[in-house]
């Protein structure tokens, strides 16, 4: 291997004091609801939100002189952008951040904020790579490999170290995958410290690309996804080396596990996470029997949602959970229909949150019209029980909000 249990060990000495050494908790809810002892390491509580910091600092520590004072420059979609300009900012190195045009505006910000020059260039984050390698020649800037690279891969294998000094007992690491940094620097120092650990890792389904290169597969990866900080086309060389030889399994997630999971750690566990950062929970959300009976950790390596995209996450998780739906009732256009029919939700226990009345647009009787509300419910069950009154007091009513709500009315 290119990176041994010293480099981790060495890296670790390194950071120290620069870095946070984050806390790992274990998740009495999650462990009740999934079957199993469940531990998060929480990487999105460091100052830029993410564990590229780790990274970051081993790397920029091991700069000469000359090298310090030219300056560095890195590509990233957003959090090792962050980790970079904050600590090359804090060492007095001149950092350029190449992103790629679909960066988070908050992600973009943030690294502005710490004093980086960021150019915004490329549909992808190859793209990013390329336009940051002819910027790195031109200028000669020393490049910051996000994931490939042997002092990225030993910052972040510290994760790995504090996890096992914390919780010497694992049985499994679950750990999200884009270049592949984080999880072979972890696997690294889980299996030299402890052999018969399970290391797995977790993609998106819009960006198999490390499972495609490990077996062999042509890629095929696009589309968008909550994970930005995962969505990698092209996989590192030293890691994937790495990942084939230590980490046992991949699984993939789809979108909504991802959406799902975000939701889970915000009410549950009172965590913002991102997409990126809440993969693994959603492999294990997915797959919860695979890890019956075990104790298994997971990174939530990143907390740097836009909080736009959050407000939308949870809402639609309060839709997929039927504690607010959308329902469709026929009315005669009558004055005191319509609140005969807010008397009836109300003393159903639901609260009306917008009403929408269409008499023009539809295709109704004239002395017709279609009401569509917007409740809150306690869950699908309860909605169930509205829609019954309604359709007891005369009035058709169907749900417009969701599968899981509808199988349970129907």
């Amino acid at each position: 291997m290119t990176v041994t249990l010293e480099d981790i060990k060495a890296a670790a000495k390194t950071i120290e004091g620069q870095v946070s050494r984050t806390p790992a908790i274990r998740s009495t809810r999650l462990s009740e609801d999934l079957g199993f002892d469940l531990v998060l390491k929480l990487e999105n509580l460091h100052t830029t939100g993410s564990f590229k910091e780790r990274g970051a600092v081993n790397k920029l520590s091991s700069l000469s002189e000359a090298e310090r004072k030219t300056g560095v420059i890195a590509m990233s979609a957003g959090n090792h952008a962050q980790g970079v300009a904050y600590h090359a900012m804090r060492m007095g190195i001149p950092a350029t951040i190449v992103m790629p045009d679909f960066a988070p505006i908050t992600k973009v910000e943030r690294t502005r904020s710490f004093g980086a020059r960021v150019v915004l260039t490329g549909e992808t984050l190859d793209a990013s790579a390329i336009a940051a390698r002819e910027i790195a020649a031109a200028e000669g800037l020393t490049f910051v490999h996000p994931y490939d690279d042997e002092k990225i891969v030993a910052g972040q294998g510290t994760i790995g170290l504090e996890l096992l000094e914390d919780f010497p007992d694992l049985d499994v690491i679950v750990v999200p995958i884009g270049g592949g940094g984080i999880i072979s620097g972890i696997a690294l120092a889980a299996k030299a410290i402890k052999p018969d650990i399970e290391i797995l890792g977790v993609e998106t389904e819009f960006y198999p690309s490390m499972y495609q290169a490990i077996h062999g597969l042509n890629p095929s990866c696009g589309g968008q996804t909550l994970a930005d900080g995962i969505a990698v086309k092209n996989p590192g060389q030293i890691t994937r080396a790495i990942i084939k030889e230590v980490v046992s399994e991949i699984l993939l997630v789809d979108e909504s596990a991802i959406e799902t999971a975000i939701a889970t750690l915000a009410e549950r566990q009172k965590l913002v996470a991102e997409g990126a950062g809440a993969a693994g929970l959603a492999a294990l959300l997915a797959h919860p029997g695979r890890f019956k009976g075990k104790k298994v950790a997971t990174v939530i390596c990143g907390g740097n949602i836009d909080v736009r995209i959050l407000a939308g996450v949870l809402t639609r998780g309060l839709v997929r959970d039927g504690r607010m739906v959308r329902l469709r009732i026929d009315i005669s256009d009558r004055p005191g229909v319509l609140a005969k029919l807010a008397d009836i939700i109300g003393r159903s226990g639901g609260n009306i949150i917008e009403v929408f009345h269409q008499r023009l647009f539809q295709d109704v009787p004239v002395r017709n019209a279609e009401i569509d509300i917007i409740i809150e419910t306690r869950n699908a069950d309860h909605v169930k029980e509205i829609v019954d009154s309604l359709q007891a007091s005369g009035f058709r009513t169907r749900v417009l909000s969701s599968k899981s709500v509808e199988s349970a009315v129907l």
